[in-house]
């Protein structure tokens, strides 16, 4: 007898009575709404061979009677994804002997993995990740398994053996596994060395995923015994010595992840023999030596990360023949912070002009010399670039402005001189694409205007002219200004800079408040109030004071959100012009964002008459998961935001999305060596400072999970699904999270919700035949967003996956005409699990 009614929208609690169906043998309740404890009656199904609950609304302890009801049979058990607590209530006395599938994955669960498992010797799926569970790793249980091909026991709170110091123990009950396949350990902070009889186990192993623990030593050569793995993740370790040379004999590896660890030496250049590569990160490690040129030996190579290291030498030239990585190598992965090397200007050596389809590329946060070649501004397809923190120097050439691909360039902080005009691509860029190079002049607001030659002689009797009347002039005006200037002073805000008052009837000068986080009431780790302001060039600001009196944690605030500012720069996040930091005043001096917050959009009620439409919402979130991707992936040091929402989403003037407030963010542990223990990192969110905004906050970070680069992007999905429904996370009318209420309606119940999305965010002139087009990119934002909401963390898509999504909605979106006649290509529909 079967009874399957998974993947519909079944609400409530499971029905006790079902315990009485004597004869059944497989049940599946999976992929519903349903919610409550699982009742204990289940327990009376002895004939019971196939037990499926998972992906549910299920609460409470897993009722004894499951794995202790008499039935020799059962052979599947899958409670996954659902708020089950309390320990796994496996007995020595009821073990469940034809036990071959156990899934608990992404519950509450606590306590140790049972020893009564051990009797359940045919097991080969065991999925016990993403939970509280602790202890040292169930070594004597794995060993007496040895049919087991999958075990994951990621995200939970293991230790290895002999104080957390000792992996060997574990590895070597794993030998007895011939048939093993895939390992995942990832997010536990085990300790110690990797041992060499990793080597020895099972040929059939294709992933090892060891990541975000606290496992240091080198990597043993002997790990390229495992000739038939495909994925090996050893980042975010503290893994030290040199690639061992023999990894480059595992010719099936298809993703290496080796980055934030302290790995030394040069890169193995034999790596370019693993034809299979797709992905290699070896960022943010202590790798030294030049770029090898056999990388251009990686055909199928589409990422290559390898910013953060003490690399050196030129970009080999041979990279330009490379088919696949032609438009990802510097885009995806631009910070080579040591590459110390000047820009060849011939077009014959610089390597780049080979490749012809690029699309962005960033040189930033280097050491690069001499000119920019006037052949990249010649590249047809070129789209970004940013050549941003080098040494470059000269003209800044013509070509570039000619450009009719480039939308957006950085030329800041490098030696340029010389006119710069405000026509052609030039036209689209502001001084902050120009600031840090004193020899620029030019038409860009902001910048200084090019000065005509004058003859010598005025030049020699300028300065006497002006000595001469400067001390009557300082005495008439001098202590006037000194009086009006105290309060920017205080700020410490640059020379030339005052604020914007109104000085009427001989009152005090009154500061304009311009924007809060929340009107109504203080937000956990953000206090004080927002200033506008004006420097005396006219670059309006916003002073954001810190209210010292009455918060008591605010320090910790404000060092939070200047280490992130001071350390990123990227088109899509708020820069910081200024700060003031005493004990008793603190304030950060920033643009000013003239189109204010996003959620002053949203909903009309904060004083916009209108709202945005499609095109523009979907840029704009390409512009946030943009600049939370390069957060993530590619920032000097990675930052888990920790509080994205509309609020904290600036407008500038070109309606281009800036992400703010970095007041509770978090620096990843291991990736930047200059933060100490004492003055870095928080890992959880039982600091003191909650991770996030109710509504927004990632499910995990309640069951005392650390701020991860996950819950960023969980974030990031309720703000599309907030879009595209038009309800706020905290709507909670119903009793569900946003993401609940979504599902609730996908897929065969979203038309009420397209059709009002389609009335919010339709210009009035849009083409009838366009609605179609607007309908499916609503409708993949919708997936997007329970993509990115997924309970489980390891099971949502990363921000540099979702950025990419975006970019590809934003491009549909902004020529569907060519879409219209088959000129793109379109996804093909397929199911989408969430």
């Amino acid at each position: 007898m079967v009874l399957d009614l998974s993947k519909n929208f079944f609400q409530g609690h499971i029905p006790p009575e079902l315990g009485s169906l004597s004869q059944l043998k497989q049940l599946s309740l999976s992929w519903n709404l349903l919610e409550g404890d699982i009742p204990s009656e289940l327990g009376f199904l002895h004939q019971i061979v196939y037990l499926d609950l998972g992906s549910n609304r299920l609460a409470g302890h897993i009722p004894s009677s499951l794995f202790c009801n008499g039935s020799y049979s059962l052979q599947y058990i899958d409670l996954s994804n659902n708020s089950l607590s309390g320990e796994i209530p496996s007995k020595t006395e009821c073990s469940l002997r034809e036990l071959r599938f156990l899934l608990l994955w992404s519950n509450r669960l606590v306590g140790q993995v049972p020893q009564a498992l051990s009797n359940s010797s045919k097991l080969q799926w065991v999925d016990l990740e993403s939970n509280m569970l602790s202890g040292e790793l169930p070594s004597n249980i794995v060993r007496k398994m040895p049919q087991l091909q999958f075990l994951y026991l990621s995200y939970n709170d293991f230790v290895s053996h002999d104080g957390n110091t000792n992996l060997q123990p574990f590895f070597a009950a794993l030998l007895n596994s011939s048939n093993f396949q895939e390992l995942e350990l990832a997010g536990n902070n085990l300790g110690g060395e990797i041992p060499s009889i990793i080597g020895d186990l099972s040929t059939n192993l294709v992933q090892v995923h060891l990541d975000d623990n606290l496992i240091y030593g080198s990597i043993p050569p002997g790990i390229s015994n495992l000739a038939n793995l495909t994925l090996l993740n050893l980042s975010s370790n503290l893994l030290n010595g040199s690639i061992p040379p023999e990894l480059c004999r595992m010719e099936k590896l298809e993703r290496v992840y080796l980055s934030n660890n302290s790995l030394s030496g040069e890169i193995p250049s034999a790596l370019g023999n693993i034809t299979h590569l797709g992905l290699l990160d070896l960022s943010m490690n202590k790798l030294s030596g030049s770029i090898p040129d056999s990388f251009a030996n990686l055909s199928q190579l589409r990422r290559l990360l390898l910013y953060g290291n003490q690399l050196s030498g030129t970009i080999p030239l041979s990279l330009g023949k490379c088919p696949l990585i032609c438009r990802q190598i510097i885009s995806r992965a631009p910070y080579h912070r040591n590459l110390g090397a000047a820009l060849p200007s011939s077009t014959s050596t610089f390597p780049l002009i080979s490749w012809i389809a690029l699309e962005h590329l960033n040189l930033s946060s280097n050491f690069l010399e001499g000119e920019l070649p006037d052949s990249i501004g010649q590249l047809p397809y070129l789209k970004e670039l940013d050549v941003a923190l080098n040494q470059l120097s000269g003209d800044i050439p013509v070509t570039f402005q000619a450009s009719t691909s480039i939308k957006a360039m950085n030329f800041s902080f490098n030696k340029f001189h010389g006119n710069i005009s405000d026509k052609g691509a030039f036209s689209l860029l502001t001084m902050d694409s120009f600031t840090g190079n004193d020899g620029l002049c030019g038409s860009i607001k902001g910048m200084p205007k090019c000065r005509k030659k004058h003859h010598s002689h005025l030049v020699i009797f300028l300065p006497i002219i002006v000595s001469l009347f400067a001390t009557p002039l300082l005495l008439m005006f001098g202590y006037p200004l000194v009086l009006k200037s105290t309060f920017r002073n205080r700020l410490g805000v640059v020379n030339g800079g005052d604020f914007e008052d109104e000085e009427k009837d001989g009152k005090e000068p009154k500061y304009q408040e311009y924007h809060t986080n929340n009107s109504l009431k203080p937000l956990v780790g953000r206090f004080g109030h927002v200033y506008k302001g004006i420097f005396g060039d006219n670059t309006r600001i916003a002073v954001k004071v810190l209210d010292t009196r009455t918060a008591g944690d605010i320090s910790e605030s404000f060092r939070r959100e200047c280490e992130v500012l001071k350390r990123t720069r990227h088109r899509n996040l708020i820069r910081i012009i200024t700060i003031c930091s005493k004990p008793d005043f603190k304030a950060l001096v920033l643009p000013l964002m003239p189109n204010g917050s996003l959620e002053r959009h949203l909903y009309p009620s904060h004083g916009i008459s209108h709202g945005l439409d499609l095109i523009q919402l979907v840029n704009i979130c390409s512009d946030v998961a943009e600049g939370v991707a390069y957060l993530h992936h590619y920032s000097p040091v990675k930052v888990v935001h920790c509080d994205l929402k509309p609020s904290n989403i600036l407008l500038d003037e070109d309606m281009t999305a800036l992400v703010t407030d970095f007041g509770i963010a978090r620096l990843v542990r291991g990736v930047d060596e200059t933060i100490s223990a004492n003055d870095s990192i928080s890992y959880s969110s039982a600091d003191g400072l909650l991770c996030g905004s109710v509504g927004y906050i990632a499910p995990e970070y309640g069951m005392g999970k650390r701020a991860s680069t996950q819950g960023d992007v969980y974030s990031f999905g309720v703000l599309l699904l907030e879009i595209v429904s038009g309800r706020r996370p905290t709507d909670d009318d119903e009793g569900s999270s946003l993401h609940e209420w979504v599902k609730s309606h996908y897929p065969h119940k979203l038309e009420p919700m397209v059709k009002q999305a389609l009335l919010r965010c339709s210009p009035g002139s849009m083409p009838t035949n366009y609605d179609k087009i607007w309908r499916d990119v609503i409708l993949e934002l919708v997936e997007l967003g329970l993509m990115c909401t997924q309970y489980n963390p390891s099971t949502r898509p990363t921000m540099l996956d979702v950025a990419i999504e975006m970019g590809r909605l934003k491009q549909f979106l902004a020529n569907p005409a060519s879409m219209l006649t088959g000129e793109a290509s379109s996804k093909a529909d397929a199911p989408l699990i969430i």
